[in-house]
């Protein structure tokens, strides 16, 4: 697995949520922004989604048992922050952690370095994996 390659694309497909979501629906680029958007993360999901889903697997087998592993593309931020302190509680999948009951849990794959970083609430960010 080429780990620069995996952060370059996990990294430019962020980047076209951002373009995206500065569009309006009626901007006549909103179609074809949100069509690249959709075929950056079906090639995401071709070229990496079998690493990543043993990855998110393993994670879940040990974080949060309990929910399903979803597709790659779904851990994704909406926009890339600084690093992980600056990562919104709201971005990523939620998950049900029993080291966490009664709280919003979450799992997002950020780039640079590549990683799954466990979100719970506003103030615990917990690197879980790293590429």
């Amino acid at each position: 697995m080429n780990i620069t390659e995996l952060n370059s694309s996990l990294e430019a497909i962020i980047r076209k949520k951002e373009e995206l979501s500065k569009l309006s629906y009626n901007d006549a680029r909103y179609d074809d922004v949100e069509e690249e958007l959709h075929d950056m993360e079906d090639d995401f999901n071709d070229n990496y989604g079998e690493y990543l889903e043993e990855v998110l697997a393993e994670v879940h087998d040990r974080i949060c048992p309990d929910s399903d592993v979803l597709l790659p593309t779904a851990y994704l931020p909406n926009n890339l922050a600084g690093d992980e302190e600056e990562l919104s509680h709201k971005e990523g999948v939620w998950v049900d952690s029993d080291e966490f009951p009664d709280r919003e849990v979450r799992l997002v794959l950020i780039p640079n370095p590549t990683r799954l970083i466990l979100s719970v609430g506003k103030n615990i960010k917990k690197e879980v994996w790293k590429a």
